[in-house]
C-alpha cells in the first residue's frame, strides 16, 4: 500500500497541509497566474482541501500579504487559488517542469508534490468527474444534460501565457480552470450559458462546471467545445503584419461579430441605469492613482490623463450600460472559417467579481480591441501606425454597422475609456513582462499630452 492510501477518500487531513505550506510558498509566486509577484507571501493557509481520487488532491489555498486570514466562511483577506496537486512516491520524469517539491515530514512525509494538470492521467480522471456530475466533499461536478461528453479523450495542457491554465480534450472540448477564486458565479460560465440561451452563435456554450460550497459559493472551471482549426486574432494580426497584409476586412468582421455579441448580452441581462459618467470618472481617476503609485514612470502624466477622465462628466452619455466581455482584446476572439467567435468572458481577473459581473459602457469592450490593434502594429520595426489606424477605423465601421451607432463619434467616451486600459496595461505589463512596458507607455503619453 502506498502512502496516498492513508489519505481519507473525501476530505484530507488538515496535518497534510502543513507540511506542504513551505513548499508552496515558494513555487506559488512563480507561476504565471499568481498575482501577488510584487508582493511577498507572509501567510498560506489551507481553505478547503479534498481528495478528488487516489493520488490527486484539491485545494483551495489563501495566500496573505500581511494579516490573518478571516475566521469563517467569510472569504479573508488577500487572495484564494485553486491548487491540483499530484502526490506520488515517483513521479513520472516528464512531469519535470510541474515537479513543486518533496514533502520533509507530516502525513505526506517522502512524497513528492507537482502540479497535477501536468499528469495526462490525472487530466482524464478529471474529465470523468466532469462527465458523471456528483459530488466530492464540497465540490460539485455539473454539465449541461443535453450535450454528452465522450469518454478517452486525449489531454493536453496549453502553454500559452494566461492568468488561468486551460486543458484540451481530443481536440473537441477545452476546459479552463480558474486559478484565482473569488466568491459567487464566475462571467466565464455565466455569460456563455446566458448568450446560448438566447442564440448567440458567437460564443461557444458551457458543457460542464465545477463549482465549490466551501468556504464560499464559487466557480472552479468550465469545459466548453473547443473550436478546432480556429486561429486567434493575435496570431491572425501578427501573420498579416509579417506578410504585409492588410487586415481591414478581417477588422470590419471582427467589429460586427462584436457589435453582435453586445446585442445579445443586452438583451439576455438587465440594462444599466443613465448617468453613470460621474461615477465611472471617478472610478478611473482612482485606478490611475493606484497605478502611478505603483509605476512612477506614469506620475509625470497623471494631469493629462486625469482630464480625460474628467471630460466624461461633460460628453455625450453614449450607450447605456450593459453586460460587457471586460477584456476585449485580439487574444480573446478566435477565427474559424469566415466567423468571428469570442471567448473567455472571464474579465479582467485583478478586478472584483462584482464589478466584473455588473454593466458597463459597451465602449469599454471596444476600446479594449483598439488597444489591441496598436498593440499588434507595434510587434513589428519600424513600427506601422497607420496599419493601426486602419484597422481601427474598419472595426468601428463594422461595430457600427451593426450596433447602429458610431463609436468613433462617442470621441469623449472613447478617449476615456482607452486612457484607462491603457492605465491597466502600464502596471500589467509592469509586474508581469517589464519588457512590454514601452507599448502601453507610448499610449500614455499621446493619451495625455496630445488628447488623441
Amino acid at each position: 500500500m502506498t502512502k496516498t492510501a492513508f489519505l481519507r477518500p473525501r476530505s484530507a487531513p488538515a496535518e497534510s497541509m502543513e507540511s506542504l505550506t513551505g513548499l508552496l510558498r515558494e513555487w506559488l509566486p512563480l507561476q504565471r497566474w499568481f498575482a501577488g509577484k510584487d508582493r511577498p507571501v507572509t501567510d498560506l493557509g489551507v481553505l478547503s482541501m479534498t481528495e478528488l481520487f487516489p493520488g490527486c488532491l484539491h485545494m483551495l489555498v489563501h495566500a496573505g500579504h500581511g494579516g490573518v486570514p478571516a475566521p469563517g466562511g467569510t472569504p479573508p483577506a488577500g487572495d484564494c487559488y485553486q491548487l491540483l496537486l499530484g502526490v506520488r512516491e515517483r513521479p513520472s520524469p516528464r512531469l519535470g517542469k510541474a515537479l513543486i517539491g518533496r514533502v520533509p515530514d507530516g502525513r505526506l512525509a517522502g512524497l513528492t508534490v507537482y502540479d497535477a494538470l501536468h499528469d495526462p492521467r490525472a487530466a482524464q480522471l478529471l474529465l470523468e468527474r466532469l462527465r458523471h456530475p456528483g459530488a466530492a466533499g464540497p465540490l460539485r461536478f455539473e454539465c449541461d444534460g443535453s450535450q454528452q461528453v465522450p469518454a478517452g479523450l486525449v489531454p493536453r495542457l496549453m502553454t500559452a501565457e494566461q492568468s488561468n491554465s486551460s486543458l484540451v480534450y481530443g481536440d473537441e472540448y477545452i476546459l479552463k480552470v480558474f486559478r484565482r477564486i473569488q466568491p459567487g458565479v464566475n462571467p466565464d460560465l455565466e455569460v456563455p450559458g446566458a448568450l446560448a440561451r438566447q442564440g448567440c452563435h458567437r460564443v461557444p456554450a458551457p458543457v460542464a462546471w465545477l463549482r465549490t460550497t466551501h468556504p464560499f459559493n464559487a466557480t472552479l472551471g468550465v469545459l466548453q467545445p473547443y473550436l478546432r482549426n480556429a486561429s486567434d486574432g493575435w496570431t491572425l494580426a501578427l501573420d498579416a503584419l509579417a506578410a504585409g497584409d492588410d487586415f481591414t476586412a478581417q477588422s470590419h468582421a471582427l467589429g460586427r461579430a462584436t457589435a453582435d455579441v453586445h446585442l445579445a448580452l443586452s438583451t439576455a441581462f438587465p440594462i444599466g441605469a443613465p448617468g453613470e459618467n460621474g461615477r465611472t470618472a471617478a472610478a478611473m481617476t482612482e485606478r490611475l492613482t493606484a497605478a502611478a503609485h505603483a509605476v512612477p514612470v506614469l506620475q509625470p502624466f497623471v494631469p493629462g490623463l486625469r482630464a480625460a477622465f474628467a471630460a466624461l462628466t461633460t460628453c455625450d452619455a453614449g450607450p447605456p450600460a450593459q453586460r460587457v466581455h471586460g477584456d476585449l482584446h485580439l487574444g480573446q476572439v478566435l477565427r474559424a472559417g469566415r466567423e468571428w467567435f469570442v471567448i473567455d468572458f472571464e474579465g479582467e481577473p485583478s478586478r472584483p467579481l462584482s464589478e466584473r459581473r455588473s454593466a458597463h459602457s459597451p465602449v469599454r469592450d471596444i476600446a479594449g480591441m483598439l488597444r489591441s490593434f496598436d498593440y499588434a502594429a507595434r510587434q513589428r520595426r519600424p513600427w506601422r501606425p497607420e496599419w493601426a489606424r486602419r484597422c481601427r477605423e474598419a472595426y468601428c465601421a463594422g461595430y457600427a454597422a451593426r450596433a447602429g451607432w458610431d463609436p468613433r463619434k462617442k470621441h469623449g467616451l472613447l478617449r476615456a475609456y482607452e486612457t484607462d486600459r491603457a492605465v491597466y496595461e502600464v502596471l500589467y505589463e509592469a509586474r508581469h513582462r517589464p519588457d512590454w512596458l514601452p507599448v502601453p507607455m507610448a499610449a500614455i503619453e499621446r493619451l495625455a499630452v496630445r488628447g488623441d
